[in-house]
């Protein structure tokens, strides 16, 4: 059965093995838990719209090893048009849930790097890791897995490598190599979407050399496998997740630290293991796609708050047209980061392998942008719906409903030409898209603005542009960097 619907899903999240933990406590049921059934209902939602005539071509795809119609999260992105999907999917997902998805994306972008690479590296070991590769992803489209994606380790000492850590656990790595697979252990950190997936991919951390190469591993794990264990981080107000009422979506996020801890892996479901000269094309192949398409995250979420400055402003009584100047620059700022990240996918192309690499000029230039513009979307989202939303002076639903007093804090709430219900739940959307657990990681998400600064550097070549500059203005003499000063 390669399309699911969401109960489907849920079943199959329902029969895994309880291994996530949150404020000390095991999560028996994922889909039920305060702390992690609202991830859960934010990815169930993109198996309604596979299922809804309006977005089934955004949401399904067909196979190019099978020929049937599979769930576009599960697919191969081949061409252009295949990877534009990618972020029109993952605009509309943040449209349907104000947030992120993680285990709809970050495996997907996972699986098509590894396909390109398990292609290198089999052209000059002589390996096999892309057949396991295929034979994994036919499993993936045929149970319409959702596959959450850990790259981040924690990492350790900054100014050192992994296998020069004092804590060898701070990255993940091979610690035994059998005839049938490898042991791994350590610790993959902020890994979004894990306790809504149903399997996990595990890439490098990093461009590493031979001296590191234990630390060059990829492959794949059920999210339940024995000897790994989940710890959902504190994100800001998710305390509230264990309250009723409506001061908080039904979807939301989760993030998690991974520990592995001894976990064996079989070889069928390994693709890399030490051959680090290929873990930095991990890294370029991966970062390329990723912050081309995170650009369509931002904007979507960027309509959502919109439609909330909207919301909040007619349930002030003021019309939205009022503040049209403000709407049109959270709009530019919108269609900034998802036209960007369009263009760096037009700008690349297949790898010889078959999946397509966006140009990585571009879409690290777009990380830079979704670092900053949509910071100052939300600006104007609070500006637009005032002190209701920004100061959090705002009464708990359970307080708007108390029986006793809760009547005369309704009369008072009331602003404009809706119920004072509806102004309070536009107030806690917008706080919650501003300051609270709705906001993705807009700086560091996908990596941080200033790793991405570093491939814009070296991408730029300043000293051909200088010989544009010179022909255009008749210059005939060499124009060197200035001798450094002692």
């Amino acid at each position: 059965m390669a399309l699911k619907t969401r109960e489907d899903y849920i079943k199959s999240l329902k029969k895994m093995r309880p291994n996530i933990y949150k404020f000390g406590e095991l999560i028996q049921d994922v889909t039920t838990h305060p702390a992690t059934k609202r991830t859960v209902e934010s990815h169930a939602r993109a198996f309604d719209a596979a299922h809804d005539p309006e977005y089934a071509d955004k949401f399904t795809a067909t196979s190019y090893f099978t020929g049937e119609k599979i769930h576009r999260f599960n697919g191969m992105m081949k061409s252009l048009e295949d990877i534009m999907y990618n972020s029109k999917f993952k605009r509309d997902m943040y449209r349907f849930t104000g947030t992120c998805t993680g285990g709809l994306c970050v495996g997907w972008n996972a699986q098509n790097v590894l396909w390109n690479v398990t292609y290198e590296i089999d052209k000059e070991f002589g390996t096999n890791y892309q057949e396991r590769l295929k034979n994994w992803i036919l499993k993936a489209e045929k149970e319409a897995l959702v596959v959450s994606g850990a790259l981040t380790d924690a990492k350790g000492d900054r100014s050192k490598k992994p296998a020069e850590q004092d804590e060898l656990d701070a990255n993940v790595r091979i610690v035994e190599r059998r005839a049938d697979g490898i042991v791994v252990r350590g610790a993959k950190a902020m890994i979004c979407g894990v306790a809504a997936s149903n399997e996990i991919y595990c890439l490098p951390g990093g461009g590493y050399d031979e001296a590191n190469k234990d630390f060059a591993v990829a492959f794949v794990v059920p999210r339940d496998i024995e000897g790994l264990t989940i710890v959902e981080t504190r994100r800001p107000s998710d305390k509230r997740e264990y309250e009723d009422g409506f001061d908080i979506p039904d979807t939301g996020i989760t993030q998690a630290y991974l520990l592995f801890d001894n976990v064996f892996i079989p070889n069928e479901r390994v693709f890399m293991a030490g051959e680090f000269k290929y873990s930095g094309k991990i890294i370029a192949y991966f970062t390329a796609n990723y912050r081309a398409c995170i650009g369509a995250c931002v904007a979507g979420q960027g309509d959502v708050m919109i439609g909330a400055a909207a919301i909040m402003a007619r349930a002030n009584g003021l019309a939205a047209k009022t503040f049209s100047d403000k709407i049109v620059s959270m709009a530019v700022n919108n269609e900034t980061t998802y036209g960007v990240g369009i263009g760096a996918m037009a700008l690349g192309g297949p790898h010889p392998a078959g999946s397509w690499v966006s140009d990585s000029l571009m879409a690290h230039t777009n990380k830079v942008h979704v670092a900053t513009l949509p910071y100052e979307t939300k600006r104007i989202c609070q500006d637009i719906g005032g002190g209701i939303v920004e100061t959090g002076c705002l009464p708990s639903s359970e307080d708007i409903n108390n029986e006793k007093y809760g009547d005369f804090i309704k009369r008072v709430l009331k602003a404009g030409p809706v119920s004072a219900e509806t102004r309070a739940r536009g107030a806690r959307l917008t706080e919650w898209l501003t300051l609270g657990a709705g906001v993705p990681g807009c700086m560091h998400g996908g990596g941080s603005p200033d790793g991405a600064k570093l491939v814009v550097r070296a991408f730029t070549p300043i000293d051909k542009f200088v010989e544009y500059a010179k022909r255009v203005a008749g210059i005939t003499e060499d124009v060197p960097e200035p001798a450094k000063k002692k």
